[in-house]
C-alpha cells in the first residue's frame, strides 16, 4: 500500500462539519473481521508513518474547530510522535474537538486519551465500529471481537458508533433495529453500505436496495445520523 493513490485530506461541510484526515499506522491489530480490507493502508516503518503523517496533517486549518482522525485501525496503533503532532495541530489550529476511531480490544486506552486532550481544552469523540448489534451474527459471522452483548456498556466506552448494512441475512427490520439502538445509546451513528473489496464477505444488491427504499429517506437528513453509500463518501480513501 505504499504506492497507492489514496487521498488522506478531506473536509465534511454537511452534517457535523469537521476536517478529516487518513493517517497510517502500524495496522489493526485484530485484522480478523470477514468484510474487511482496509487494514491493508499500513505499515510498519513509523518513521515512514510519521513523514506521511506529517505532511497529511499539515493541511489542517482548524477551520471547523473539528477535526477526524481515522487509520484504518485504531488510534493506538499510530506512532507516537503522530500522536504528539495531532496535538500540537489541535492547539495551534484551536480545535476544540477531535474525532477518533478505535476497536473494541483498545477501550482500556481511551480514558488517557481523553485526558490528555482535555487538559488543553479539547473534546474527545471516539468511534467504535460495531457495525450491527446482532451480537451473534456481529461475533459469528463477521468476527468483530466485541465480548459484550449489552449497547449500553458498549456506549459506555465510546461516543459514536459505525454500522455495516448491505449483507446477507439482514432485513430492513433488523437494519431499522440497529440505526434506533445506535441512536438509543451513541451520539452519532455512521452507516457504512457494504462495497465489493478483497475480504471474504460480498455486498447483497437485494438488501442495499432494501436500505435505499425504506430506511435511507427515513435517515438522510437526520443531524446525528452519517450515511456512507461508497466508503470514500467522507472524501478520503
Amino acid at each position: 500500500m505504499e504506492n497507492a493513490p489514496l487521498t488522506r485530506y478531506s473536509e465534511i461541510t454537511e452534517k457535523n462539519r469537521r476536517e478529516i484526515v487518513l493517517l497510517r499506522g502500524s495496522g489493526c491489530k485484530w485484522r480478523r473481521c470477514t468484510f474487511c480490507d482496509y487494514h491493508l493502508d499500513f505499515s510498519p516503518d513509523e518513521t515512514s508513518n510519521f513523514a506521511l503523517n506529517q505532511e497529511v496533517l499539515g493541511q489542517v486549518t482548524g477551520k471547523y474547530g473539528r477535526l477526524e482522525v481515522i487509520n484504518s485501525g485504531s488510534f493506538v496503533d499510530l506512532d507516537d510522535r503522530t500522536m504528539k503532532r495531532i496535538l500540537d495541530i489541535c492547539i495551534e489550529k484551536k480545535i476544540t474537538e477531535i474525532h477518533f476511531e478505535c476497536h473494541w480490544i483498545h477501550r482500556d486506552a481511551v480514558p488517557a486519551l481523553r485526558k490528555t486532550f482535555a487538559s488543553h481544552g479539547i473534546q474527545t469523540k471516539i468511534k467504535i465500529g460495531v457495525e450491527t448489534f446482532d451480537d451473534r451474527y456481529r461475533e459469528q459471522v463477521l468476527l468483530k471481537g466485541i465480548d459484550e452483548t449489552s449497547p449500553a456498556k458498549i456506549a459506555a466506552c465510546f461516543d459514536e458508533v459505525c454500522l455495516l448494512f448491505g449483507l446477507d441475512g439482514q432485513t430492513e427490520d433488523s437494519m431499522r433495529h440497529d440505526i434506533e439502538t445506535g441512536l438509543t445509546y451513541f451520539e452519532r451513528v455512521c452507516i457504512n453500505i457494504m462495497v465489493e473489496n478483497t475480504a471474504r464477505i460480498k455486498p447483497s444488491p437485494p438488501v442495499i436496495e432494501t436500505f435505499m427504499k425504506k430506511l435511507y429517506p427515513v435517515y438522510k437528513d437526520n443531524e446525528r445520523v452519517d450515511i456512507l453509500l461508497n466508503n470514500t463518501d467522507f472524501g478520503v480513501g
